[in-house]
């Protein structure tokens, strides 16, 4: 029995002295590698060395260009790649390895597991990096800006208020948030939210430039807005501003309240602009023959006509009470149509060199017909112009010097002049009306003429060429 326990004892000495033996040579192994159960960034790192780990955290980081956003939404990018940016975990990963005890690693089975999480050591050319800051649009105009300044300026838009001391950027402080951002490996900085604009202080004399610009701003604040067919002209700041009382010096009248004092020749005088640009009776016009030239028609009683006194006289007062509306214009003579096309896509076409009459419904050509117009030898040639069908009869006399013509149809277009049927001819086109022409009239065809009675509309525009 004495040997029996004997070797027993002999035998736990053995196994104590192996598990020490044991438990030191792993204390020994992981004195330069990270102990049992460490996890980094998501990696396993037990056994490994800081070289080890520093590669393989390395290869698994991505820090890509940061985004720069300014105070108006606009996105800028500063390119790491340009800055001489690297990083490295060598250092953060010998400190937190020199934090573990080799001795110790049994305990790392009696706790949970510790999933560290390292930031990388970051390096950059710090002139580089200012150099790319400064290269930033808005820190240039931020160096141009001129923070003493503030002023009522005219511009394309309008008069505008510079304000030099309204959001002034903080360049230094963009510099530091900036580099912060790098440092701290954000993907974007937003200068806005980072407190990088600041609104200056202002003297007295900047704030009675405020107080007038407020009275400007109100001034050509306009919401009438003229109606030209389908096209819509906004009365905004840039027509507006040209409404204003201004001194020699081109400073602002005021009236006794303070307010701009409005200019009402100047309204009359853009109303005659309005007429200049929009009225077409009479005017030249660029027209899509069917032969397949474009030819221009002057004269003519179709057409569109401002009244000139009646708008002046409406946008005076409407501007005053600040009225908001869509406004068509008062006209001495209207068309079908309003606008700078006033033809549209319905109307007859006379070609007179062609003798062909031409009636498109909806852009479509429904009827084609030779004619025979005014005589030219005698000079009775038909009158070139855009007119229109001011009225339709049937059973007609017409009646002149030396002549009483019975039609069945008549269609006036202009004054006497009109399109009708012509029972005594038997030809039509070709070049008839040159010696044997009508007094000045259209004769058509009994056939088409009917046709055309039948469907057109008083008042369709009637484009007559040569």
């Amino acid at each position: 029995m004495k040997n029996v326990l004997k070797g027993i004892s002999i035998g736990f000495c053995v196994i104590a002295l192996l598990t020490g033996a044991g438990y030191l040579g792993l204390s020994w192994y992981y004195i330069d590698e990270f102990s049992y159960n460490t996890w980094i960034n998501g990696i396993y790192c037990t056994g490994k060395s800081v070289t080890e780990v520093n590669n393989e955290l390395s290869q698994g980081f991505v820090y890509q260009d940061l985004t720069v956003w300014d105070r108006n939404g606009e996105a800028h990018v500063i390119a790491i790649g340009k800055i001489g940016y690297s990083f490295d975990f060598a250092d953060s990963l010998l400190t937190y390895q020199s934090q573990q005890n080799p001795y110790l690693w049994i305990d790392s089975f009696f706790h949970e597991t510790d999933y560290k999480q390292l930031k990388p050591r970051i390096s950059y050319d710090e002139a580089a990096l200012e150099k790319e800051i400064e290269a930033l649009p808005f820190m240039r105009v931020a160096a141009a800006r001129q923070t003493d300044v503030v002023k009522i300026q005219k511009s394309s838009s309008g008069y505008v208020l510079v304000n030099g001391r309204e959001q002034v950027l903080d360049r230094e402080m963009v510099k530091s948030v900036i580099t912060a951002a790098i440092e701290d490996m954000e993907a974007e900085v937003d200068l806005h939210s980072a407190g990088c604009y600041e609104d200056l202080p202002l003297d007295s004399e900047m704030q009675d430039v405020l107080v007038l610009w407020d009275k400007v701003a109100d001034f050509q604040d306009c919401k009438i807005v003229y109606q030209f067919g389908e096209e819509r002209l906004p009365l905004d700041a840039s027509i507006v501003c040209e409404w204003f009382t201004l001194t020699e010096d081109g400073d602002f009248v005021l009236d006794i309240r303070g307010n701009p004092v409005l200019d009402e020749e100047k309204i009359r005088q853009f109303v005659a602009s309005l007429a200049e640009e929009y009225d077409t009776l009479g005017g030249p016009r660029e027209f899509a023959a069917t032969r397949g030239d474009t030819v221009t028609v002057t004269g003519g009683e179709y057409g569109n006509q401002i009244d000139q006194e009646t708008e002046a006289a409406y946008l005076i007062q409407a501007f005053q009470a600040k009225s908001t509306e869509t406004r068509i214009p008062a006209y001495t003579h209207k068309a079908l149509y309003q606008g700078k096309n006033d033809i549209g896509t319905t109307y007859i076409e006379i070609d007179m060199t062609e003798q062909m009459l031409y009636y498109y419904a909806d852009g479509i050509c429904v009827i084609e017909t030779p004619v025979v117009t005014g005589n030219t030898a005698l000079r009775r040639g038909t009158p070139e112009g855009v007119n229109f069908v001011y009225t339709k009869q049937t059973n007609r006399i017409l009646r002149g010097e030396d002549y009483a013509s019975p039609v069945d149809y008549w269609m006036p277009v202009i004054g006497a002049v009109g399109i009708h049927d012509a029972s005594w001819r038997s030809e039509y086109g070709g070049e008839i009306y040159k010696t044997d022409g009508s007094h000045g009239c259209i004769n058509t065809p009994h056939e088409a003429v009917e046709k055309l009675y039948e469907i057109v509309e008083i008042g369709t525009p009637c484009v007559m060429f040569y």
